[in-house]
């Protein structure tokens, strides 16, 4: 006999295929109280087979149809190209057909929550095996009471490169987040390095099998239903953090082999901003800008909730961005680079970042506004696949009471 539903409850099915593991779940939430079924199946194939029969029996089990849902969650990667692309296009239909909302679910953070649910309120560092010798890592700080934070985006990186990454960053997610415990490792993407006890022996390991849960992404999912980022269906993307998985015929001609690699990964250090990086974040705005922000308008951001970053190598902050997060666009309001730092690729780290926000809430692209004048600027963002959209007459201040007009540009995500 199924469990009885009150149908005022808010239900939300999530689906899970990112690794081998496929699995669904339902959630139930009614005054506060949430309840869970989950089913899995494990195995490398028949992800695409097997999704919908176990939705369909997850809900008859419950007596319910698709459409008492409120909405759909989804695993939304980084992962396999192949599962990422069955759950999103499964919710996509159920999403379409039913005129519901959808929530996209990072893997990384199911997976640090899972762990989290046994080692509350630390540093947790999530892995996935992203094949070819290399690890999808992230880090995330836990709070018993609030949302995860994130400290490092997802990462695409190779295995043996994992433990230096962080021991890089180790000082400063810690004295930035005033957490001194040492780090929890969790997922299957740490297992070789545990194997060959290439680990530090002071951080705790969670359990180097682990892969992310439906059970996990309908939690998150839950969290995000309640502060309304939910995305329209037609929005909705796998997130992919390798652009390929192979070269072209005219790549292999120039003599790349294999298959692309990870980058070696940068020195420097991706923070979220808050309120204790605004005297840095302004001296550096002003060394660069000519009309500068002022500290209220990086007081309204932080409050406001945009998607702010800083910069930082070997401590000292080297660059900033600020950006609007729309529905279809991620509208850069603001980035600046230390002068004795630009043109060693911290603009484009930046952007990246933005970018990496963006596709994850399922936008099309990026959007900015730059001065006619700034050649430099422009210069730059043509070579980051940006292309004018428009002008916006008087728009920015210039000297002696004048304006200056701003170029509209944008980077559509499927033409990079």
């Amino acid at each position: 006999m199924g469990v009885h539903y009150n149908l005022t409850m808010t239900l939300i099915l999530a689906l899970e295929t990112s690794t081998s593991t496929c699995s669904i779940a339902l959630l139930s939430e009614n005054a506060g109280v949430l309840a869970l079924t989950q089913r899995v199946i494990e195995g490398a194939s028949g992800h695409a087979e097997n999704l919908l029969p176990l939705a369909h029996q997850v809900l008859d089990e419950a007596g319910l149809s698709k459409r008492d849902l409120d909405a759909v969650a989804f695993g939304q990667g980084p992962g396999a190209f192949t599962g990422l692309r069955v759950a999103c296009g499964v919710a996509q239909g159920i999403g379409m057909a039913l005129d519901i909302a959808l929530i996209p679910v990072g893997a990384l953070p199911a997976l640090a929550a899972m762990a989290a649910a046994r080692h509350p309120g630390r540093l947790m560092l999530p892995a996935l095996d992203a094949r070819m010798e290399e690890i999808y890592l992230g880090a995330y700080l836990d709070h018993p009471q609030r949302d995860l934070t994130v400290l490092q985006p997802p990462a695409l990186l190779k295995a043996t490169d994992a433990v230096e990454f962080v021991l890089q960053r180790l000082a400063l997610w810690q004295r930035t987040t005033s957490v001194v415990t040492q780090p929890c490792l969790t997922g299957e993407g740490w297992r070789a390095l545990h194997d060959a006890h290439a680990l530090p022996n002071d951080w705790l390991i969670d359990d180097v099998h682990a892969r992310p849960e439906a059970e996990w992404v309908a939690r998150l999912a839950w969290q995000a239903w309640q502060q309304g980022r939910t995305i329209l269906p037609e929005h909705a993307a796998p997130f992919y953090l390798r652009d390929k998985v192979a070269f072209t015929t005219v790549e292999r001609s120039t003599g790349e082999g294999g298959n692309p690699r990870a980058r070696q990964p940068s020195r420097s250090v991706l923070l979220p901003m808050t309120g204790a990086d605004l005297p840095e974040v302004l001296e550096l705005e002003r060394a660069v800008q000519s009309f500068p922000w002022t500290a209220k308008n990086f007081e309204d951001t932080l409050t406001t909730g945009y998607e702010a970053w800083t910069l930082r190598e070997q401590n000292r902050l080297v660059g900033f961005c600020v950006a609007m997060m729309a529905p279809d666009v991620a509208h850069i309001l603001v980035i600046a680079v230390a002068r004795n730092h630009q043109r060693a690729g911290y603009g484009r780290q930046l952007l990246e970042q933005v970018a990496q926000g963006a596709r994850m809430r399922g936008a099309e692209g990026l959007l900015l506004e730059v001065r006619p004048s700034n050649t430099g600027a422009l210069a730059f963002y043509a070579e980051q696949g940006f292309a004018q959209l428009g002008i916006r007459r008087d728009y920015y201040p210039a000297g002696r009471g004048q304006r200056e007009d701003a170029l509209v540009l944008k980077k559509t995500f499927s033409d990079a």
